[in-house]
């Protein structure tokens, strides 16, 4: 389990109720009782929540994987022999003996940080809004699909059902699902791609095999070119046998495209979601071990819980030979020899991501010793270890600041304002989808209120507080982080980034919190002011003040939110980048390292330091750049979430920074 990353709260992908009761749980007794046709409405939209019919999220609450996934229409890993499997668990054994060092290393840091900004003066958080508690979900789906599957693959009816927690499951018929029966096959959404092309999904195929080796004459009937499918879903992965589903009408197709991207999404961002040290601590060490093997650019490789960025990133490392040493082997023709090649894929994946999993849960003891080991022994040192830090940081940046500001004047510096300006044209837009959405919400509950039944109250109750999660409302403001993707791209392409997708979601999660705290805002606010003493229209009326107060803290909560993740997807855009282009230089940097080793722990080492001299004076740039485009205001009303590490070295050398 990645630590922290399945505490409540902390991005995790335990299921919820499908109401919307995190939301709606209210301190009555604080506060004079509401009016009792709201109270009516109010209870009634509870007592309609029920959970999910066969929700299962034990042992799952931190979105990991544990142990091999069921596949739907893919063979186990018994598809490779016992050979295969000792190769198999040999690489992931050497992944994790790389990865770990650096991981406890991150740990120490992390723990380091934290500490450093508990000490640090800095003015509290400013957010307006009051923070959801629900856990991030999806709201499960379900209903009767077509699905490619069997051997050899054929069109069959199947029933699906997508859980809160962003897993897909299949039943061979509802009634199956209804008497809790066992699925078919059950895959966790990370690191799909969903396509509704024919055309699209059929060009990906062909170019995994694209030299044929047979005869086409004698190739397998194609199960995608024998029958039509007019409303195809079709989920692709990199390294996955693609799940093939046809929907009945287009309006099935569209409510499933919206929720499948739903569970995708919440599958990818469990780590970028967490709060938790340990989470951030994973990341890092994510990074700088690609760093370590000359992979600077940040791509989407972070995108999933802790087993499933290690299994992504050995089969990135082991697909160049397994293509070369399989990939003729197979036996068929043209699409048959890719269906062949993915089948092999799914199973040296599986094999990978149990023993990934394997070796983080024997991991996790170790992992919650080391953390209370570094709180006690890094805490009493804390200023001693600053100290040093200060020190050896001074000496890097002498050494380093004239090929760092060579580096960020010709390359950064041209380029900076065009990709800040993109970013923030994609955040101003997503979020103004919100505000109009979220006003137009608070309206028709309004309206429902003045002169409405009981009934028709309690369902838009209801349906207002379920509209973070409800995909349908939703997607006008994710399509506008959507259409940003391609100029992104562009924009990033140059510096080696191609998390584009990661920066995407990172957009569409940011709309839904701010869309979910201002929800529970609106209802706790409406229930201090509603009284049983009010008639409807002067119920009416106190919402609409509410109303006024509750879009006005969103405008500031947003123009904080802008700020920050502008700031650190710039600084996730160009930091790597700058770094590779010293990289060079780094063997070159003075010895502070025994100096460093002295402490006697992990929290400091040369290469942590030196990275963060470079990022303290990319993110002068970066500050300087939104003072310009947002304002001083807006940055003094953001949370700075980052305080620098040098306070009184950086002090002279950054202007207000976060």
């Amino acid at each position: 389990m990645v630590p922290g990353v399945g505490e409540r709260g902390s991005g995790s992908l335990e299921g919820t109720e499908d109401g919307a009761a995190g939301d709606l749980d209210y301190c009555r007794c604080l506060r004079p009782s509401p009016p009792v046709l709201w109270t009516q409405a109010r209870a009634g939209a509870e007592k309609g929540r029920k959970s999910p019919r066969g929700l299962r999220t034990g042992g799952q609450t931190d979105g990991r994987t544990d142990g091999v996934p069921a596949r739907m229409g893919a063979r186990p890993s018994s598809a490779l022999d016992e050979q295969q499997q000792r190769q198999v668990r040999g690489e992931v054994d050497t992944l994790l003996e790389t990865f770990l060092p650096c991981y406890r290393g991150q740990l120490a840091a992390t723990v380091l940080r934290q500490i450093s900004q508990e000490c640090s003066p800095q003015e509290p958080a400013r957010c307006q809004l009051l923070r959801s508690k629900k856990l991030p979900r999806v709201r499960e789906h379900r209903g009767p699909l077509s699905q490619l599957r069997g051997r050899p693959p054929r069109w069959q009816p199947v029933f699906c059902v997508l859980r809160g927690d962003g897993r897909l499951e299949c039943f061979s018929h509802r009634e199956e699902y209804e008497k809790g029966g066992r699925p078919l096959g059950s895959t966790a959404l990370t690191g799909f791609t969903l396509l509704t092309s024919l055309r699209d999904f059929l060009r990906l195929l062909d170019a995994l095999c694209p030299v044929s080796s047979g005869d086409p004459a004698q190739e397998e009937p194609d199960p995608l070119g024998e029958v039509p499918v007019s409303f195809p879903l079709f989920l692709q992965h990199p390294f996955r046998r693609p799940l093939c589903f046809s929907a009945a009408s287009a309006e099935v197709q569209r409510a499933w495209r919206l929720a499948l991207q739903g569970g995708i999404r919440l599958r990818g961002t469990v780590l970028q979601r967490s709060q938790a040290p340990a989470a951030r601590a994973f990341l890092d060490a994510v990074r700088l071990h690609r760093q370590h093997r000359g992979h600077f650019g940040d791509d989407d490789a972070t995108l999933g819980s802790d087993a499933e960025v290690l299994t992504a990133l050995l089969m990135r490392e082991l697909l160049p030979d397994l293509r070369a040493r399989t990939l003729r082997g197979l036996r068929g023709a043209g699409r048959a020899r890719a269906w062949a090649w993915t089948e092999l894929l799914d199973a040296v994946y599986a094999a990978v991501l149990a023993g990934a999993s394997a070796g983080i849960r024997a991991f996790q003891p170790e992992k919650d010793e080391l953390m209370a080991a570094l709180e006690r022994t890094i805490r009493p040192d804390a200023d001693h270890i600053l100290q040093l830090r200060t020190r050896a940081a001074h000496r890097l940046r002498a050494d380093i600041q004239g090929p760092l500001e060579s580096c960020l004047r010709g390359k950064v510096d041209t380029q900076l304002p065009r990709v800040t300006q993109a970013l923030l044209s994609s955040v101003d837009a997503t979020l103004d989808a919100v505000r109009s959405l979220l006003a137009r919400g608070v309206d028709r509950l309004c309206g429902r209120l003045r002169g409405s039944s009981g009934a028709r109250l309690r369902g838009e109750v209801y349906e207002f507080g379920e509209m973070p999660w409800d995909p349908e409302l939703m997607h006008v403001c994710y399509r506008e982080a959507e259409r940003s993707r391609g100029r992104l791209g562009q924009l990033g392409a140059p510096f080696g980034f191609l998390g584009t997708q990661s920066l995407v979601f990172g957009v569409q999660d940011l709309a839904q919190q701010l869309m979910a705290d201002a929800v529970t805002t609106f209802l706790q606010l409406a229930d201090e002011c509603l009284t049983s003493a009010l008639d409807c229209d002067q119920a009416t009326l106190q919402l609409e003040r509410v109303r006024g107060r509750v879009l006005k803290k969103f405008t500031s909560d947003s123009e904080s939110a802008r700020w920050r993740s502008t700031r650190s997807w710039l600084l996730g855009i160009f930091l790597p980048f700058v770094l590779s282009q010293l990289g060079p230089r780094r063997k070159a940097l003075p010895d502070v390292e025994g100096d460093v080793l002295a402490v006697g722990n992990q929290a400091l080492t040369t290469e942590g330091i030196y990275q963060d001299v470079v990022r303290e004076a990319l993110l002068q740039r970066i500050d300087r750049e939104l003072r310009k485009a947002l304002g001083a205001d807006h940055e003094s009303r953001a949370d700075c979430s980052e305080a620098p590490w040098d306070q009184d070295g950086a002090a002279g050398e950054t202007e207000a920074q976060c």
